[in-house]
């Protein structure tokens, strides 16, 4: 708890309201004529939904990026790509680092609550997230412009490779050239330089930090083991997938080649775990490659990434808990490990409460939306998805939903991106406090 002119306020709660504040400036910002290319009008909606999708680094907008906005627009997009990706609490640190100011203790706790991590003394990871988001964004700027320089000349393919370096790096999905990466589906250098990015970035900084220090202590942690093999399964099940249901992507055989269907069918298996970057239309995909594609959405990264979703270790975590009750085992273990318990309860929480919300928005919209009439679930399914997760694809209804329909799409996005026990635990001012008594246990039959 921190307190505040007498008033005293939980972490999630100041979590919360530094995300708004920061969606409440990037909205003036837009709103500003000079982020608006001349001719063009942006109305408030358009300018406060644009800041909650680069902020919650997903992606969705109603707009052309390249076209709408103005230099300075796309500039506040960027910054807010940023911020949101990296957390605001993370640029916080950093201004103290560089004013050389100690950081309080409340500070510290808020921004172990931004990061999701397990104790206070893992702060240090702050200083690695600077450092290697700097490094590995510099560097996705320069591989780019070794193609955008040469395509758009100096000055305007230095911009278009700074811009898409950040949005791939925080797995944001916004970009400047109107059909994302269409254009680029037959080139295997910039769709490399994407993917490792958008993976970079999705990765989790504490799993950056096990794998720098791994020739040092040769070890790495419980989290970051679960991380890793759980990302690479779903990575490699994914290719298996879409390989199957699309026929490496059969349906543009006349467009690229054998080779190149391949390797858009391996960067297709990536981006739509939050990144949002796309090579073609989903509205292509046949409907078992979309129904795959929502689950990917729904997972999304890893915790303390730039990505969004339900992440990575929960999956992994409830999956080994099923096999462990399954072969009559009690506890879930992994690399000689056991899962604590209240890791399982807070990942089948987690579970319950995302599932909870997806079909409340799902039930509105459908309710609410003036929907295709072919496939009209598909559609309202896809962008709930998109939203929650942060992965900024979409079938195409965005633009064309109503009032309550963006505000809930928006709503999404937020929790989406801050975190659903940072939203629910301000809504419902939770306390970290444990009663003092338990009641009598009893069982219940399940199943």
């Amino acid at each position: 708890m921190i307190e505040i002119n007498k008033h005293r306020y939980s972490f999630p709660k100041l979590l919360t309201f530094g995300f708004i504040m920061v969606i409440a400036i990037g909205t003036l910002l837009l709103l500003l004529p000079m982020a608006t290319r001349p001719g063009l009008h942006t109305s408030f909606m358009t300018a406060f939904f644009t800041s909650t999708s680069a902020t919650c680094v997903t992606g969705l907008t109603l707009v052309d990026t390249a076209t709408h906005w103005a230099p300075f627009g796309q500039l506040v997009i960027a910054v807010l790509m940023e911020v949101g990706g990296l957390g605001f609490m993370t640029f916080a640190v950093m201004t103290s680092l560089l004013i050389r100011r100690q950081l309080k203790m409340s500070t510290r706790f808020l921004v172990q609550e931004s990061l999701n991590l397990d104790n206070v003394s893992q702060i240090q990871v702050v200083t690695l997230i600077i450092k290697l988001s700097i490094l590995i964004q510099l560097l996705g700027t320069g591989l780019l412009y070794l193609d955008f320089g040469r395509r758009y000349g100096w000055w305007h393919g230095l911009w278009l490779s700074l811009f898409h370096s950040i949005s791939a790096f925080c797995n944001a999905g916004f970009d400047l050239f109107g059909n994302s990466l269409a254009n680029f589906k037959n080139d295997p250098y910039l769709l490399t330089v994407f993917a490792i990015l958008i993976i970079a970035g999705s990765f989790g900084f504490l799993v950056w930090q096990d794998i720098l220090q791994y020739r040092k202590v040769h070890r790495m942690s419980l989290h970051t083991n679960l991380a890793l093999r759980t990302g690479a399964i779903i990575m490699a099940l994914s290719v298996i997938v879409y390989l199957l249901t699309e026929r490496n992507l059969s349906q543009f055989h006349d467009e690229m080649s054998w080779g190149m269907r391949l390797i858009n069918s391996i960067f297709m298996a990536i981006t739509p775990r939050t990144a949002g970057l796309t090579t073609f239309s989903y509205t292509e995909l046949s409907a078992a490659g979309l129904s795959y594609t929502i689950l990917l959405m729904f997972i999304g990264g890893t915790p303390g990434s730039t990505a969004g979703g339900i992440k990575t270790t929960t999956i992994g975590l409830l999956t080994l808990q099923a096999i462990a009750t399954l072969r009559g085992h009690r506890d879930p273990t992994l690399a000689h490990r056991r899962f604590r318990q209240d890791n399982v309860f807070r990942a089948l929480t987690l579970l319950f409460v995302a599932l909870a919300i997806i079909a409340i928005a799902i039930l509105i919209l459908a309710e609410t939306q003036d929907l295709p009439k072919h496939n009209s679930l598909t559609y309202v399914t896809f962008e709930v998805m998109a939203a929650f997760g942060t992965t900024g694809i979409s079938l195409g209804i965005t633009a064309k939903l109503n009032l309550l329909g963006k505000l809930i799409i928006m709503a999404l996005m937020f929790i989406g991106r801050v975190g659903i026990y940072t939203v629910m635990f301000s809504i419902f001012n939770a306390q970290p406090k444990q009663p003092s008594y338990r009641y009598p246990e009893e069982g219940v039959l399940i199943g």
